[in-house]
């Protein structure tokens, strides 16, 4: 049970991590930064011991770094171990997210490998989690998050000041360090480089002075965002210079600004808007990335500035911040879509998904006899179709009575399977119809807040019982619907009792307890039928389904 005393010291402990964070972006030169990070180990994470492997070129590691202890120092430093002694590290022992634990009992075995180590004999542990000195715990550092990208190294630390094994707050402000280590230590390795752009940025802003004094001038006092970037080759799309008012709207100083492009900055989502408005000139809405990482909508003009003699050599950005435009109109829109008080998809919201996987044909239809068939296969791309055997082209009419074939079809049809108490084995669209039991009664004893607050718990546990992917939408008052396709009938049915096992639990409200039941209906989507009769068919069975039940099962305890 947490102590009234952790949140203070996770506390005081965030506000270490987040100073000795600061200051690995501080450090100028590579080896500064790596001895940053060994030296944030010891001052911001509790820990005695600490060592910075850096994977070298040829892939094997090299200690970096060490913190903590001169003889340590004086061991490891610049020792290197094979990058298979250390792949064997981090498959070992247990993980905790990213972070590689192995503990003493399974640990002896590396004490005979090439790696590095400092250890020393200790007794065995008096408790559960007392840390022992022959302990690992390692950090690995990737260029991504989440153990994602490429793996720049690892941290290895030892002796935690307090004698435990770190707990869940220890793994995550471990992992969380490593990450920010990680970017700390590819930030340092590209300045060498910048150096070198920036030197040769310099050459060519010399040439363009003469002529850029009366457009300086506009440029850099423009009341909105503006920015000279470079067109065509390999560096397209890489910032020349920004002016102060770009610099403010994303937080970015102008000097790390021109480390960038444009396509550095931009929203995935809108890369493609990007390079389609970078190609063409033109005019273009879209999200760019603040220092924070959080995104900024802008309104984005290009004007392609061409030379008399080479064609188009940069480009002219005007950027307009219109975020609160845009959030406003995000805002109308997902009010229109969605629930008010659950946040789900409303019922406009949930027919137009489900109407976006139904066709008018029915299931049998010639179409699908065609988009089915194994005696013919024609490739979408081509304008010719193709006999299997390659030996004539289709001709649009062989095998098909009454006329030729429909044109291909990229729908995929929804056929339902079998209707019985036997799971066939096919897959499709179930729509599970869920009405509450008891509700009324909870609403109208204590109240609509109390209602609402059920509601709101109910949308919850629904949310979290099904897939990423699924839709879980309120059709109004106490009936919520879930889609989730590639069921079974099997499927369908076990995820109807566990969405009601995860309803039923006492519900919280005021400091009292109520409790609500629920009825599920099986529906089945299928192509030939409208979303009102998908819908309604599934409301149908969950009436069945209600009667069915003992009057016992659907009372609302509270």
């Amino acid at each position: 049970m947490e102590t009234e005393s952790e949140p203070y010291v996770r506390l005081a402990t965030l506000r270490q991590l987040h100073q000795v964070v600061a200051e690995l972006n501080t450090a100028r030169s590579l080896a500064d930064t790596l001895q940053t990070v060994a030296d944030g180990v010891i001052t911001g994470l509790g820990y005695e011991l600490a060592a910075v492997n850096l994977v070298r070129p040829d892939g094997d590691l090299v200690v970096a770094a060490v913190a903590g202890s001169a003889g340590a120092e004086a061991l490891m430093a610049g020792r290197v171990g094979s990058r298979a002694s250390w792949e064997r590290r981090l498959s070992m022992g247990e993980r905790w997210g990213d972070l590689c634990f192995i503990s003493h009992t399974e640990g002896w075995v590396l004490d005979d490998d090439d790696v590095p180590q400092w250890h020393t004999a200790g007794p065995a542990p008096r408790f559960p989690d007392e840390w022992h000195p022959m302990d690992r715990l390692f950090a690995p550092m990737y260029t991504a998050a989440n153990g994602g990208g490429e793996l720049l190294g690892v941290i290895s630390v030892d002796r935690p000041r307090n004698g435990r094994r770190p707990g869940p707050w220890g793994h995550e402000a471990l992992q969380m360090y490593a990450f920010q280590s990680a970017i700390a230590i590819s930030n340092a390795r590209l300045r060498a480089n910048m150096q070198r752009a920036l030197v040769r940025l310099e050459r060519e802003q010399q040439a363009l002075r003469a002529s850029e004094e009366s457009f300086r001038q506009a440029f850099e006092y423009a009341p909105s965002g503006m920015a000279v970037a470079e067109m065509g080759g390999d560096q397209h799309g890489r910032l020349l210079r920004t002016n102060d008012a770009l610099c403010r709207l994303l937080g970015r100083p102008a000097s790390g600004m021109r480390r960038y492009s444009f396509s550095d900055l931009v929203h995935p989502e809108d890369i493609g808007t990007l390079l389609r408005t970078s190609a063409e000139g033109g005019r273009a809405e879209l999200r760019l990335a603040r220092r924070d990482g959080t995104y900024v909508w802008v309104s984005l003009r290009n004007s392609v500035v061409a030379d008399t003699t080479d064609g188009p050599r940069f480009l002219l950005t005007h950027v307009e911040d219109i975020e609160e435009r845009k959030r406003h109109e995000l805002q109308l829109a997902h009010r229109a879509s969605h629930d008010s008080l659950t946040g789900l998809p409303n019922s406009a919201e949930l027919r137009a998904r489900l109407g976006a996987r139904l066709c008018s044909r029915p299931p049998g239809s010639m179409a699908d006899a065609y988009a089915s068939s194994g005696t013919l296969s024609v490739d979408p791309r081509d304008p010719h179709g193709f006999r299997p055997d390659g030996k004539e082209p289709f001709d649009g009419l062989d095998g098909f009575e009454g006329g030729p074939p429909p044109p291909f079809d990229h729908h995929v049809h929804l056929v339902a399977p079998a209707d019985g108490p036997a799971d066939d084995g096919s897959k499709g669209l179930a729509v599970l119809f869920c009405d509450l039991d008891g509700f009324k009664s909870i609403n109208d004893r204590f109240g609509h807040n109390t209602g609402d607050a059920v509601l709101i718990e109910v949308a919850r546990r629904l949310t979290s019982g099904v897939r990423d992917g699924d839709t879980v939408a309120r059709l109004g008052g106490d009936e919520f619907v879930v889609l989730a396709d590639g069921l079974g009938t099997a499927d369908a049915q076990d995820l109807a009792v566990r969405l009601r096992n995860a309803i039923i639990p006492p519900i919280r409200v005021e400091g009292r307890a109520v409790r609500v039941g629920a009825s599920f209906g099986i529906g089945w989507a299928s192509c030939g039928m409208s979303a009102e009769e998908v819908l309604e068919s599934a409301d149908q069975r969950m009436y069945v389904e209600k009667r069915s039940r003992s009057k016992a099962n659907r009372r609302a305890a509270g």
